[in-house]
C-alpha cells in the first residue's frame, strides 16, 4: 500500500498493485482505508484508487458553502484520468452511478454495493421508504438538536452495526472521525431521497450502458434490495448479486465474498474492458 499526496484538495489512497485500475468510493462516516480488506481479497488483480471524501479520513473539512454531492462528484471525477472501473459503497455507490451517467466514456464498468438511492424505492416501494423514514427519526432529531455525536452514534447503529463493536467499544479516534463526518448526511438528502440531480429523469440512465453489478447483503435493510431491483430495471446492462450473511457494511465484513462476485463480474466483461 502507498499513500499519495492530496489531489484536487482530497487525500487519495492507493491499495493493491493489480493491472486493473479501479476508482473506489467509500461510504459516509468511513474513509478510504475501508477498502483495505477488499483490495487484499482481490489478490493482486486490481489497484484501487480511493479518495477520502471531504470531512472524512485525511481530506480537509467541507466548508458547507458549496453543494456537497457536487464536491464529491468533482473530486472523484478528477481521478478518472482514463477509462477505469468504479466500485462504490452506499453513498459512494450513488456517486459512482452519477459518474457513470455523466462520464460514460471514462467508466468501463461499475460495481454498486448497497446503493442508498432512496428515490428509486420511493417510486417503486414507497412503503419501504416510509418505514425507513420512521426508523431514521432519532437521527433526524439529533441533527435538529445540533448533537452531532448522538447523530453519528445512531446513524452508525442503523447502518454500521454489522461492521464491528458497539459505539462505546469503538476507539475514541474512530468515534471522533464518525462525528466529524456525519454532518454531510442531511446535506445529501435532496439527492438521495428526491433525486435532486435528475438521475431518474427520462433518458439519463439509458446512457449508462456499461456493465453494472449491484451487490447487496442478505441481512441488509429491506429498502436496499428494492433500490437494487429498481436500478436493474432502469439500467440497460445491470445485474444483481446477494452476499449471504452480509449486512450494509458487506465490503468490510465479507471482503472475500464480495471479491468473489466482483472478480466473476470482471471475468464476464467484454475483452476490451
Amino acid at each position: 500500500m502507498r499513500d499519495d499526496p492530496p489531489s484536487s484538495d482530497v487525500f487519495v489512497r492507493t491499495l493493491g498493485q493489480g493491472a486493473r485500475e479501479v476508482l473506489a468510493l467509500h461510504c459516509t462516516i468511513a474513509h478510504s482505508g475501508a477498502w483495505s480488506g477488499l483490495a487484499s481479497a482481490l489478490d493482486g488483480q486490481a489497484t484501487l484508487i480511493a479518495p477520502d471524501m471531504p470531512s472524512h479520513g485525511r481530506s480537509p473539512d467541507w466548508d458547507e458553502q458549496c453543494d456537497f454531492f457536487d464536491l464529491v462528484t468533482e473530486a472523484s471525477a478528477a481521478q478518472l484520468t482514463k477509462p477505469m472501473d468504479i466500485i462504490g459503497h452506499s453513498f459512494g455507490a450513488v456517486v459512482a452511478l452519477h459518474l457513470a451517467a455523466r462520464l460514460p466514456d471514462l467508466v468501463r464498468s461499475a460495481v454498486l454495493i448497497e446503493p442508498v438511492f432512496f428515490a428509486v424505492a420511493a417510486q417503486d416501494a414507497p412503503e419501504l421508504t416510509g418505514r425507513y423514514d420512521e426508523e431514521i427519526k432519532p437521527v433526524t432529531n439529533a441533527f435538529a438538536a445540533g448533537d452531532m455525536a448522538l447523530a453519528a452514534r445512531l446513524f452508525n447503529r442503523m447502518w454500521g452495526a454489522d461492521a464491528g463493536p458497539r459505539w462505546p467499544d469503538l476507539p475514541e479516534k474512530t468515534r471522533a472521525a464518525m462525528t466529524r463526518g456525519v454532518h454531510v448526511v442531511p446535506a445529501v438528502d435532496d439527492v438521495l431521497f428526491r433525486d435532486q440531480k435528475g438521475m431518474l429523469n427520462a433518458g439519463v440512465l439509458d446512457r449508462v450502458t456499461m456493465p453494472i453489478l449491484i451487490v447487496s447483503g442478505s441481512e441488509t435493510h429491506p429498502v436496499v434490495p428494492a433500490i437494487g431491483e429498481g436500478l436493474c430495471r432502469r439500467l440497460p446492462n445491470a445485474r444483481a448479486e446477494v452476499v449471504s450473511g452480509g449486512g450494509h457494511m458487506v465490503p468490510i465484513t465479507h471482503p472475500q465474498h464480495v471479491a468473489g462476485v466482483v472478480q466473476q463480474f470482471w471475468c464476464d466483461l467484454p475483452q476490451s474492458s
